[in-house]
This record gives C-alpha cells, structure tokens and sequence, in this order.
C-alpha cells in the first residue's frame, strides 16, 4: 500500500508538472483490505454533496496550524481541531477535560474514548455541512476505526512531515504573550523585548515532554496513514509556509 506525495494521475494531462512520489506507509498485508470499504452506518453522517472533507495530519509543530490557517481563509471549511475541543473542556474544568489535563502536560496521548465523543458531536453540528477540516485527530488506527464506524471520511488526508530535531526547536523556543494570546518563537520570531518579560511557556513545550510526544505520534503514524492510504498525500512540512502551503493547495485541488 503506498501513500501519494502528489498524484498527478488525479490531475490529468494540465498538471503535468506535479512530481508523483510514493512512499510505502503500511508492510503489513492484513492492513490492506482494511482500507478498502468506506463506513456508512454509524451517527454521523458526511453529505456527499460536500465539496472539501480534510483531515491534517502532522507531528506537534509540524506547522499544521498554519496551514489550518491557509486552508480555512482559501476555502472556506469549518476548522476542527481535537486539542481546542480538549483545552475548551479543560478550561471549563468538565469532568472529561480535569481527565485529559493530566496526559496533556505530560505530553501524552489522551485516551480514545475521551475523544471520540467530542469529534463526533462537533462534526455532526451543521457548519460542518458545507465542508470541513479536522486538525490533529485521528492520531491512532483505534481513532481512524471510530471515524470510519461512524461513517465519517475525508476525500483528502494530509500528512506535513518534519524531521524531529526540527520539531524540538520549534517547540523549546515558543512563548505565549497572556494578554494578547500572540504566540512568538525566541529565534524564528522573536517577541519585542518589552514584553518578554510576561510570557509564558506552555508545560508541555518542554524538550522532554515534545520528544515523549514525537515518540507516540511515529508508533502510531503508519498504522492511521494505512487506514487512509487511498487519499494521503504526504508533505515536506520542513520549508516556508508558503511553499508548503503551495503543495497542499495541489492536492486539495487535486
């Protein structure tokens, strides 16, 4: 089973510049027939009528922020993100998010069955109707199983891949300005120097608990980019924003 850099097959004869690379994600045989069908019983139903389903795959700082940013302003989805859901139930101290706030600050993966209830429900919401992006979720084969048994799937996944040294200085040098929710990176976007002295760092921008968290997301990445072979699209998340930006507007548009 193979995972599609960018598919020129897809794009016919007027995007003959679109370079077809392919990168096996899945060795495992019993995988395959597993891709194969799509789920269409389940509580959630996607209209076909859709024109955009997304889901943005990535390690934490791959940039999928950013491009959740691009993608929303030049298409108009509705953006879901996992981790907001997760944070908004934290900060209103729910039962659920008391729960996950443990295995956040620690860098760890919060349990399936934490998430699955609260993807569902938003995706099912009628904003989600006209198209929709999901942002750091499915980030396990036992989550892509729940999409799919709920009869949720996207015509697109997106998979920004960056190297793991890159990543931890990415996240070691970010800081928060509390009072404007801005965040700066101390070398790649340095914050005025008025303001350092209020900045925060979140508890897992830590390079202990970032390297935790890269370790879980590559035990996990290629049994979740198997279950969505058929339409991943893999790429280098290590250059400007612009240039990637440029590649995932080609497999969208693709």
């Amino acid at each position: 089973m193979v995972c599609l850099t960018l598919s020129a097959s897809r794009v016919g004869d007027a995007r003959q510049d679109v370079r077809v690379q392919r990168r096996r994600v899945v060795r495992s045989s019993s995988l395959r027939g597993a891709v194969r069908g799509r789920a269409v019983r389940g509580e959630v139903r996607c209209s076909a009528a859709s024109e955009h389903r997304i889901i943005i795959c990535g390690a934490p700082a791959s940039g999928k922020g950013t491009q959740c940013e691009q993608i929303v302003a030049k298409y108009g989805l509705t953006h879901i993100s996992a981790g907001d859901l997760l944070r908004a139930e934290t900060q209103a101290g729910s039962e659920i998010g008391m729960e996950a706030k443990g295995y956040m600050e620690v860098g760890g993966l919060v349990p399936d069955a934490l998430v699955v209830k609260l993807v569902k429900a938003r995706l099912a919401q009628p904003d989600c109707a006209k198209g929709w992006l999901l942002d750091g979720y499915p980030r396990s084969k036992a989550q892509a199983d729940a999409l799919k048994a709920a009869g949720i799937e996207p015509n697109v996944f997106l998979n920004l891949e960056v190297p793991d040294d890159a990543i931890v200085q990415r996240v070691v040098g970010r800081r928060m300005d509390p009072e404007t929710g801005k965040i700066y990176h101390l070398e790649f976007f340095p914050p005025p120097a008025e303001i350092v002295p209020r900045l925060t760092q979140r508890a897992d921008d830590t390079e202990e608990a970032c390297r935790n968290r890269l370790a879980q997301h590559a035990a996990n990445v290629e049994a979740v980019l198997g279950s969505y072979a058929d339409m991943c699209v893999t790429i280098d998340g290590n250059r400007a924003k612009d240039a990637v930006f440029a590649d995932v507007c080609k497999a969208i548009d693709a």
